[in-house]
């Protein structure tokens, strides 16, 4: 059995928002990772089931080893299609807001999400979430954003009408935004979540295979290079990797391709902390990704240095200016933090 995470008051409202619905859209954060969208589809197609019309919003692309989920190729791009995605936010009765905290995440379409008439719920996992949601579901202690998904599902007496689809993207979500089950994973009612999606019919070694061995030649040439670079600082624990856009052109670079190569430090000996920064190509900016092992906050770094945030040993943020900036940047946090 699942403790009740979530707030009944909160279960309560949504149900009576849900039966009266009709339109229902589901938008997520810029640059959609695999938490983003396997929460998205997988409520998609659970309130499919129940005869909604319902259509997913995210800012822009997401990665190729995402595509094979059931659903993805009917995801929308804010940035393509702004004049349809506006119509269907206006016309909405609820907009389901996942996995962000606050609507900056959400780029360009924010205007137009806070512009709607619509009700509008948060379901979300990162800390400090602003106040733009009737219903606010934020519960930083969950794993996944997907994980908060499938216990409001349950909580709302749905657990039979979960079919195949739903399980596997939840279950995506849930894998992805853990490392493959390897940090923020070490509750045991995870596994038990997965167990009752293991009974859907999900096949969490194809599900694997599909997110982390499609991977192209080019990339797999790219992490040796970026490897070879690899700068490392053995009196703070800690490793950097950069990738500019030039090094990002000249290995014919994909998004999705620099996926998990911020983990891969943290697989050296006495390493606990590492940095990733790398030049967006669409935007002018830094994007910077960190992880840490143990206690230390790397959160914090993100928060205090690089405009971001996260949970404790996963977090991003970004930078305006030159690598070489952000990298002096990240010396300095070193040098407070020491980890």
């Amino acid at each position: 059995m699942l403790t009740k995470v979530i707030a009944q008051a909160n279960i309560d409202r949504f149900e009576k928002w849900f039966n009266r619905a009709e339109n229902i859209v589901i938008v997520s954060h810029i640059s959609p990772d695999g938490d983003a969208i396997g929460s998205s589809l997988g409520l998609k197609h659970f309130l499919a089931s129940q005869d909604k019309s319902v259509s997913v919003i995210v800012p822009n692309e997401f990665p190729d080893f995402l595509k094979w989920m059931p659903g993805s190729h009917g995801v929308i791009f804010y940035n393509w299609h702004k004049e349809s995605a506006n119509r269907l936010l206006a016309e909405a009765d609820i907009i389901c807001c996942l996995d962000f905290n606050v609507l900056s995440r959400i780029g360009n379409m924010a205007d137009a999400v806070a512009a709607s008439p619509a009700r509008k719920i948060l379901i979300d996992h990162h800390l400090e979430p602003d106040d733009f949601c009737q219903i606010t579901i934020s519960h930083p202690n969950i794993s996944s954003t997907s994980e908060l998904v499938f216990r409001l599902i349950c909580r709302m007496g749905y657990f039979e009408d979960i079919n195949k689809e739903t399980a596997e993207c939840i279950y995506t979500g849930m894998m992805t935004d853990t490392g493959g089950f390897t940090f923020n994973s070490n509750k045991q009612e995870i596994y038990f979540i997965i167990s009752e999606l293991l009974s859907k019919g999900i096949d969490k070694d194809e599900i694997y295979r599909k997110v982390y061995n499609t991977y192209s030649e080019a990339r797999l040439r790219l992490m040796g290079y970026m490897l070879t670079n690899m700068h490392t600082y053995p009196e703070y624990h800690a490793a950097l990797i950069t990738l500019t856009k030039e090094e990002q052109r000249r290995f014919d670079y994909a998004k999705g391709d620099s996926e998990g190569f911020v983990n891969i430090p943290l697989s050296i000996k006495g390493v606990v902390f590492t940095c990733f920064l790398r030049e967006d190509t669409e935007i002018d900016q830094i994007k910077v990704s960190l992880r840490s092992v143990g206690k230390f906050p790397c959160n914090k770094v993100a928060a205090e240095f690089f405009n971001g945030g996260g949970h404790l040993n996963a977090s991003g943020g970004e930078f305006f200016g030159t690598i070489e900036e952000a990298k002096r940047l990240f010396e300095q946090a070193l040098e407070k933090y020491k980890p």
